[in-house]
């Protein structure tokens, strides 16, 4: 059964990857996307203020939905969850990160790019995993080739997607959204320019063929 965070995931079809060294542009980082039309956030566990980032989205803009990404281990999961992400996304499938959110009831979006990945994601109940690295195992190829045999699961596809080549991923069957850094350019985050990300979104959302 789809919660209803997942769903809004899906409604928008869209989850930008966010990256940031500084707590300080949490906030306006978060408003900059809720005014673009995407209120949606996976913030990394890439930087050491990732779990700060994620307390500050979550507690000061309340219209953003929020979630942890690059999530390894269980005790990131707790923080995060802790500190306000309602989703976890891991690169791969660590069993025990993926039983702790079961438990928890916590939607989980666990990285599987091989078949036994997918397995072990089934065996586990999960209706929709994430594909990493997306562009270097296949693409838009391998996920249509795992729509066969794997037609109970759903993906999204992360890593080497972009605005040129999104709507390829979107328009499969098996692909509910996409992920990327490709909404919040580094530069334009590095210069706070927050309205130029807004533009960015919107742009983007016109274009995707899940919202336009």
């Amino acid at each position: 059964m789809i919660s209803e965070h997942m769903q809004k995931i899906l409604n928008i079809g869209l989850v930008p990857l966010v990256v940031l060294d500084n707590v300080k542009d949490a906030v306006p980082l978060a408003k900059a996307l809720v005014a673009g039309g995407i209120p949606i956030a996976e913030v990394t566990f890439r930087t050491s203020v990732g779990g700060d980032v994620i307390a500050k989205m979550a507690q000061e803009v309340p219209e953003i939905l929020v979630g942890a990404g690059t999530v390894h281990d269980v005790e990131h999961a707790i923080e995060a969850v802790e500190k306000g992400a309602k989703f976890i996304v891991s690169p791969g499938l660590n069993p025990q990160v993926v039983q702790w959110c079961i438990e928890h009831n916590i939607d989980v979006l666990p990285g599987t790019v091989t078949p036994s990945d997918i397995e072990l994601a089934l065996s586990f109940g999960l209706e929709i995993c994430k594909f990493f690295p997306a562009e270097a195992y296949g693409g838009v190829k391998t996920l249509k080739a795992l729509a066969g045999p794997f037609a109970n699961i759903k993906f999204m596809p992360t890593g080497g997607v972009n605005e040129q080549n999104m709507n390829d991923y979107l328009a499969l069957s098996n692909v509910v959204a996409i992920g990327g850094s490709f909404m919040l350019p580094t530069k334009l985050v590095k210069e706070h320019k927050w309205e130029e990300i807004t533009k960015l979104c919107k742009s983007i959302l016109t274009k995707s063929i899940r919202t336009a």
